[in-house]
């Protein structure tokens, strides 16, 4: 996949790496502030996050190619999925709604598919680590890791550092090129950046 540099598909691709994780550091902050099941706020900016992470993931694909490519723009859009579906689930919970996740049946579904989300920030962290530099890939791989801890332990704090570390580690790529990938080349790109010398 690629993307024309400089157009504005590409420029709009690369505001997103900002936009996104920003929009979810400030609900993050809300539901630390207010707490989750009571902050409706929280949970529109949560919504807001999630569906601006599709251009995330669009914006990662075009930095990798064949298999790898097709399975992170599967797995990434089973996680934004879920993710919006929490970031709702909030506020209905913040309307005097019962949380999707107390209820059985069909509700179930928002499980599997909200985990898929961190998976999906695993996914493009692995498919940086040779077109970045090593620490914006780590820095997005701890993030994918500490993201469930945070949301299913309810833990605040952690939840705001792992936001955080996201808008570090995506928004470092968005001041900076990453060469675009050959058509045939292999799905994790081995070659020299402009931005390697800032690693």
């Amino acid at each position: 996949m690629n993307a024309v540099p400089g157009s504005p598909a590409d420029r709009l691709l690369n505001a997103s790496l900002v936009v996104a994780p920003v929009l979810y550091l400030i609900s993050n902050v809300l539901y630390a502030l207010r707490g989750w099941e009571s902050d409706s706020a929280g949970g529109i900016f949560h919504v807001l996050g999630a569906v601006a992470y599709t251009l995330v993931l669009i914006r990662i694909a075009t930095w990798t190619s064949g298999t790898f490519a097709a399975v992170l723009l599967v797995v990434g859009s089973i996680g934004i999925a879920g993710n919006v579906a929490y970031g709702f689930d909030a506020i209905h919970v913040a309307l005097g709604d019962v949380s999707l996740v107390d209820r059985d049946g069909a509700a179930v579904l928002i499980k599997p598919l909200g985990l898929g989300f961190p998976l999906m920030l695993l996914l493009c962290a692995i498919a940086l680590r040779r077109v970045a530099p090593r620490w914006v890939a780590i820095l997005i791989g701890l993030a994918a890791v500490a993201f469930p801890i945070a949301n299913i332990g309810n833990i605040p704090a952690l939840g705001i550092a792992d936001s955080v570390a996201t808008v570090i580690g995506f928004g470092a790529l968005a001041v900076r090129r990453v060469p675009v990938p050959p058509a045939d080349g292999d799905p994790i790109v081995d070659g020299s950046t402009t931005a390697s010398a800032m690693s």
